[in-house]
């Protein structure tokens, strides 16, 4: 059933008179709830989920897959939990919040029920304002969870196979090994050192 099905039928039921919280409820019931493709192991779902659309976010999906295609966010996921120290895990979830809950106080909604251009709206926000304040602060002040969050996203994308073989330029094994040639094509004529 659409919206506007069961605004209609709603309103039909009860006599044409909907208040505006009941249309509010209705739309809000009938938005499509966003879902995770993968399972976390360290994050809640509903940090996993905010994790997988801001890293989508930051390396977005063009004519190479983004960064929720090159499973970015199961990376970060296991990095936090295996390789990040106590203090840091605390630090990373408490960012986490902070970040959810400015989006909940700046637009009434949390951010992953946001439009895309709410959220990458505020997503730039965000980076500009942590980046400003990095180069205005003297001593720079702890790293902004937005900052941290984009160089996990950008560390588990450039080790990703799809971020090493179709962004990057990729060699498996790099230098060829061709064990016959003339001294005249390698080391430009000259003999190798000893």
């Amino acid at each position: 059933m659409d919206r506007r099905e069961a605004l209609k039928r709603t309103a039909w039921i009860m006599g044409g008179a909907v208040s505006a919280p009941a249309i509010l409820g209705i739309l809000k019931g009938c938005k499509a709830k966003p879902t995770l493709d993968w399972k976390p192991s360290f994050l809640s779902e509903e940090q996993g989920l905010l994790v997988s659309q801001v890293s989508d976010i930051i390396i977005p999906k063009t004519d190479t897959p983004g960064a929720k295609e090159a499973g970015v966010p199961g990376f970060i996921d296991q990095l936090v939990k295996e390789v990040f120290a106590k203090k840091e895990q605390d630090d990373f979830i408490a960012g986490l919040n902070a970040f959810s809950d400015e989006a909940k106080k700046q637009f009434g909604d949390p951010f992953v029920e946001l439009s895309a251009e709410k959220q990458l709206e505020f997503v730039t926000a965000q980076h500009n304002a942590a980046v400003k304040a990095n180069k205005e602060a003297k001593p720079a002040p702890p790293r902004p969870f937005i900052l941290t969050l984009k160089e996990l996203t950008m560390l588990g994308f450039f080790t990703s196979e799809p971020g090493a073989t179709q962004v990057l330029q990729y060699e498996a094994v790099p230098g060829a090994y061709k064990g016959c040639l003339p001294l005249s094509e390698t080391g430009n004529g000259k003999t190798w050192a000893t």
